[in-house]
């Protein structure tokens, strides 16, 4: 499964993995996991948090390390249950729940998520996902940037980690 991934693909998921894995030793804690969940405005019991590590710790020693995060979102990119996903990771990032995501909102996520974000990197994004031109991303636009193709670009790459963690 990991092995079919691209290279530009494993690049993606080496940068979402060192999001968590926060103080760079290679592997990601049940504490690493929650403090990310914690900014992505979830509340994790440790109970529950330790069932996410223990799904993909293939070698039992009770954290998760590169190889098996790969294989764990290589299992969630073949999910095709991932519309409420999507609508969760959508809920994620349209802070006030009027529909859209605006710049403002998509900074204040990425901020959370450890990655700090220069204006133009946020217009760039916005711009990228923004069919109708209005400035902001509505449900649509967000729905085509997640299941769209290859070139889906930089929102989906960082907004998918979240999807990946907060259902």
């Amino acid at each position: 499964q990991a092995e079919h991934l691209t290279e530009e693909q494993r690049a993606e998921f080496k940068e979402a993995f060192s999001l968590f894995d926060k103080d760079s030793d290679g592997s990601i804690t049940t504490k690493e996991l929650g403090t990310v969940m914690r900014s992505l405005g979830q509340s994790p019991t440790e109970a529950e948090l330790q069932d996410m590590i223990n799904e993909v710790d293939a070698d039992g020693n009770g954290t998760i390390d590169f190889e098996e995060f790969l294989k764990m979102m290589v299992r969630k990119m073949k999910d095709t249950d991932s519309e409420e996903e999507v609508k969760e990771a959508f809920k994620v990032f349209d802070k006030d729940g009027n529909g859209f995501i605006t710049a403002a909102e998509l900074r204040n996520v990425m901020t959370n998520l450890g990655e700090k974000l220069s204006e133009e990197e946020v217009d760039e994004m916005i711009k990228e996902a923004d069919v109708d031109g209005d400035g902001q991303i509505n449900y649509e636009e967000f729905v085509k940037m997640m299941v769209g193709g290859r070139d889906e670009g930089i929102i989906l790459r960082r907004s998918n980690r979240c999807s990946v963690t907060c259902s």
